[in-house]
């Protein structure tokens, strides 16, 4: 394979063709067929990008083939978004009777997938201490038919070992889905690793510019061609439009992905023996209980962390008042830094008995690092907390 700034550029280059440098936008509907026979066969294309745009697009097929590239899987699809890439996933690999295992630690829209949506239609649960490897296989039954990981995970930055989870699911013929918004595949490749199936947010990194609302999947044709079978009947298609942005911002993806690295790292280190920081949550330092796994399948850290403060919810909340650089807001992976307060954020999505059972502190706050210099960064962080730790004086 190429290099990955030449794979993000150029992977695409052969799907549907034009002279243009940069790709147009396929903004229509619907394509005309030249005879019944081409009509027939593009009607009948898993993912394909001549017939209806809820099908495919030739932007969508760009998207995907850049994807696929980059994550090392046979094909790739799109979707409206990451929620939109999972439940599209869940719904078109499990049925009425199946049982799913996922993630104590998740993302909370996950959480809900497994804890609300799927046992409404019949489907059962188990969420399992993803940091303790023989949980998955004591939770397995003989209706398992899918696992579900994310690491690092939102919002605790726990580490989930890849190779492990899928050895056990493929000696037991149970298909693996893996987030793998936080890490990018320029940090880290499932596929890799055994996994079959990896999603994204693409709204987050992929993109890269808080402009766009995507998710993407990306794996075998047999078990993509099966999930883009319910996206059809579901109807979660990402415009034509959103998908030439996410195309123009994935082209810069090593680039910011180097930089957002070197950010996170930078403010983990710096925050780690704060007096107004109780603990940091990132598996780049060495300190971070699964540091091991994380370098052995990892090749970067991340824009990502958590700390949590001395004070709880009332100190997590003082602190982002007091930051400059990073704003107040849900989402992440863009050139901008952006902070969150998950206790309060995921109350919408999840009851206050699974919020403390998934183990988030009331005092945690996620800090995602965007492209900004490092030095103010830093500097903007460690102002915040010295502020908080002397009014705790």
């Amino acid at each position: 394979m190429a290099g990955t700034s030449t794979v993000a550029v150029h992977a695409d280059r052969n799907v549907h063709p034009s002279h243009a440098v940069a790709p147009p936008i396929y903004q229509t509907a619907t394509f005309w067929a030249d005879c019944a026979d081409t009509f027939a066969r593009v009607a009948a294309e898993s993912r394909g990008k001549d017939f209806y745009t809820r099908y495919g697009n030739p932007n969508h097929a760009q998207v995907s083939a850049v994807v696929a590239e980059l994550e090392g899987t046979e094909t790739a699809m799109v979707t409206a978004s990451g929620m939109a890439a999972l439940t599209t996933s869940v719904l078109g690999l499990v049925s009425a009777g199946d049982h799913v295992i996922g993630q104590k630690a998740t993302y909370g829209g996950t959480a809900s997938v497994l804890l609300n949506l799927l046992p409404r239609l019949g489907i059962s649960t188990t969420v399992v201490d993803q940091t303790d490897s023989e949980a998955f296989e004591r939770a397995l039954t003989p209706k398992t038919r899918l696992i579900l990981v994310e690491s690092p995970s939102n919002p605790l930055l726990q580490v989930t070992d890849l190779s492990g989870v899928a050895a056990l699911a493929k000696a037991h013929n149970v298909i693996t889905l893996a987030d793998n918004t936080f890490a990018t595949p320029l940090n880290s490749r499932p596929a890799d690793l055994g996994i079959d199936v990896v999603w994204h947010s693409a709204t987050k990194y992929l993109n890269g510019h808080t402009d766009v609302s995507a998710g993407v999947l990306a794996g075998p044709a047999e078990i993509l061609n099966r999930i883009w079978d319910t996206g059809v009947l579901t109807g979660a298609t990402l415009g034509p439009f959103d998908a030439w942005l996410l195309l123009r911002g994935m082209r810069t993806l090593p680039l910011r992905v180097e930089r957002h690295n070197a950010n996170g790292l930078a403010i983990a280190e710096a925050l780690e023996n704060h007096p107004a920081v109780a603990k940091v949550h990132y598996p780049g330092l060495p300190s971070h209980p699964q540091h091991e796994l994380a370098r052995k399948q990892m090749s970067g850290f991340g824009g990502v962390l958590a700390l949590e403060l001395n004070g709880g919810f009332d100190a997590a909340d003082a602190f982002l008042g007091r930051l400059k650089y990073s704003r107040r807001s849900a989402s992440l992976g863009g050139v901008e830094s952006l902070a969150v307060h998950p206790a309060s954020m995921w109350r919408g999505m999840l009851s206050a008995q699974q919020i403390a059972e998934s183990g988030v502190p009331l005092g945690l706050v996620r800090l995602a690092a965007g492209t900004e210099d490092t030095a103010d960064l830093v500097a903007d962080v460690m102002a915040a907390a010295d502020e908080i730790a002397a009014i705790s004086a």
